[in-house]
């Protein structure tokens, strides 16, 4: 719409000037030196733009500029590879957080599970169910987002392969991931509590070791449905629950902080302001995920669930504040300030960590994710494409 412009009664006192007439005064004043700098040789003295419009409409025109669609053309081969790959990762992540959904969920089939997750946090079936319905919202978006920009969607439906639960609760769908038996690194537990950083060469462990451990049930003779809870468990078959519970819960951590890092790595390899702002806007839910399971994660190695046993595998949830450390203390759930960038000089800082790309890049998140094994049974195809989709968003550089 056409902007009409009117002389302004801002100043009715005698001798003032509307905005109006005091732009032309301007006006006149830059014609004037406009000409003594070409007497003096210098002609390419601009007249300028702002100086020929009145103050309103300046304003009508910067909020016009700032209302501008600014990203509508086609997306760099950057920005694509960085988006496949994310929308890749949020339907593996969607497929596994289905799995605890039907199990464990607000609406969840399984009771005994419900309730071993219970002892963990009150509200976690609530809490799956919410962060289940995240990821599915994410790689419906980035997958729509790539079809809008022309580029081709990412479906991996035909590596639903793998076999599901045989529990109460569990759909008999095939899945794209594991969560039968896993191998969850803990080292993050240990990395968030430290003030030393990966990126800048530091190793950690984790305060205790989980292999080849289900975070799911996986059938009803292993873990009957209706089996009582208590906290501390008593019967094998309840600790053999909660334990399988436990095990879920510091899985729920592991892969939102590979979530956290990977969307701050691949920030910074975004060139379009738009898919900057996706990539951190979902980056910051990952993040919220992140700190979320941290604190429920912390409660399987607290008393009154500290200690316990799998009567299966041997696996035993230590009492990580007997004696309480920073390395180990179950409520030191907040990033410890650590050493950042490499300049002297720079006081510690609480950040993500890792985020250089040969740690928390796209390559990293797989690797990270096999030994997990949560791809445990997928096909050659699988680890191919997952792996070729990685390669490329690493690859991508910010265009200036």
């Amino acid at each position: 719409m056409k902007t009409e412009i009117r002389p302004s009664t801002l100043s009715s006192e005698p001798g003032s000037l509307s905005l109006t007439e005091d732009a032309n005064e301007k006006f006149g004043r830059v014609v004037r030196r406009r000409s003594f700098l070409k007497g003096m040789g210098m002609a390419t003295a601009a007249v300028p733009a702002a100086v020929l419009l009145p103050a309103g409409a300046l304003f009508t025109e910067a909020k016009a500029h700032a209302s501008e669609p600014q990203h509508g053309g086609k997306l760099s081969r950057g920005d694509a590879a960085i988006l496949r790959f994310l929308a890749a990762v949020e339907l593996i992540e969607s497929d596994l957080w289905v799995q605890y959904n039907e199990l464990g969920g607000v609406n969840g089939g399984n009771p005994a599970y419900i309730a071993a997750l219970q002892n963990l946090d009150g509200d976690m079936p609530q809490y799956i169910s919410d962060n289940t319905d995240d990821e599915l919202s994410h790689a419906a978006f980035l997958n729509a987002y790539l079809e809008s920009k022309g580029e081709e969607q990412v479906n991996l439906d035909q590596f639903r392969t793998l076999p599901s639960s045989q529990a109460t609760g569990a759909k008999q769908i095939g899945r794209l991931t594991n969560l039968l038996n896993l191998n969850v690194d803990l080292s993050w537990y240990t990395r968030y509590r430290s003030k030393e950083n990966p990126d800048l060469g530091a190793t950690f462990k984790g305060p205790f070791s989980i292999t080849n451990e289900p975070a799911i049930p996986l059938n009803d003779t292993d873990t009957p449905p209706n089996t009582a809870q208590p906290a501390p468990p008593v019967t094998p078959a309840a600790r053999r629950m909660q334990a399988i519970a436990n095990t879920a819960g510091f899985h729920f951590a592991f892969i939102e902080q590979g979530g956290s890092s990977l969307y701050t790595t691949m920030a910074l390899k975004a060139s379009d302001l738009e898919v900057l702002r996706i990539v951190v806007s979902i980056g910051g839910v990952e993040v919220d995920h992140f700190s979320l399971w941290h604190d429920k994660a912390g409660n399987a190695v607290a008393q009154p669930l500290a200690g316990l046993v799998d009567p299966e595998t041997g696996l035993t949830f230590p009492d990580l504040n007997a004696p309480a450390t920073e390395l180990t203390k179950t409520n030191l759930i907040l990033p410890e300030p650590c050493d950042f960038l490499k300049q002297e000089k720079l006081p510690p800082c609480s950040v993500i960590r890792p985020s250089l790309t040969e740690n928390g890049g796209a390559v990293a998140t797989i690797k990270a994710f096999t030994d997990d094994l949560l791809f445990a049974g997928q096909s050659n195809e699988f680890f191919h494409l997952v792996r070729q989709l990685a390669s490329e968003a690493d690859a991508a550089q910010r265009e200036l």
